[in-house]
């Protein structure tokens, strides 16, 4: 795969992350701001914020995400699937579940299926992202669950919800691009602050790129792609 993408191929790629507990309404609406001006994928807002994302981003073309069982994954099946309803309810065109790590520690691996397929079938078709919390598991562990989440119907396996220590790797992604066949892909998440990251991230088979270091990154690719050197820094402590 190719190690060079401009900066519009990298902002096709991000999912700019809107989900720190403590962001204000205002600090919200500035992240949904950038991520118009950059005009990137999509964002991935905390469940409450799905509605106001979709209001302010309307005539954009950028889609509005958010994340399910976030950020352990504990919660009840059915939990799930009532969140999951609420936020396609409220305009979300993807969805960013947590699996049970500890079921999948467990070996428990068709009751980690079955809390999968359950949000796959209340998603209608919508996207489903499903974070595996790869800095918690063993490389088998990692296989396991990734091939769980193809069994029930997955579009996406991602590394990290960005709050449990540690984040994405080259190893893992690697490991999950190779656990995982054709029709599902993978999304690297949790650490993924610069544009050699996203490089690397992407020759190792990543099409999908959660983060909040959406401005730094993607001014790097301008510069870069402009000739000029890449580590121009942009203030984004409000992410």
């Amino acid at each position: 795969m190719a190690t060079t993408l401009t900066a519009a191929e990298i902002a096709g790629m991000i999912d700019h992350a809107i989900l720190r507990p403590e962001l204000t309404r205002a600090d919200v609406d500035a992240q949904l701001e950038t991520a118009a001006r950059h005009r990137i994928f999509s964002v991935c807002v905390r469940p409450s914020d799905v509605a106001r994302a979709v209001a302010r981003l309307e005539g954009t073309a950028v889609a509005v995400g958010t994340v399910i069982g976030f950020p352990h994954g504990t919660t009840s099946t059915a939990a799930k699937v009532a969140e999951s309803r609420q936020a396609i309810a409220d305009g979300a065109a993807e969805l960013d579940m947590v699996i049970n790590v500890g079921r999948l520690r467990s070996g428990l691996l068709d009751d980690v299926e079955a809390d999968v397929r359950a949000v796959v079938e209340a998603a209608g078709g919508r996207i489903v992202k499903v974070i595996l919390e790869t800095a918690l598991l063993s490389d088998d562990e990692i296989v396991a669950g990734c091939a769980a989440a193809e069994r029930a119907g997955a579009s996406f396996v991602k590394t990290s919800t960005g709050f449990a220590g540690g984040g994405a790797t080259p190893a893992h992604v690697a490991l999950m691009r190779r656990s995982v066949g054709p029709s599902v892909r993978v999304k690297a998440s949790g650490g993924v602050r610069d544009l050699d990251t996203v490089l690397a991230f992407h020759a190792a088979g990543v099409t999908r790129f959660g983060t909040s270091g959406t401005a730094t990154i993607l001014a790097d690719a301008a510069a870069r792609d402009a000739g000029g050197s890449a580590g121009a820094r942009v203030d984004d402590t409000s992410y």
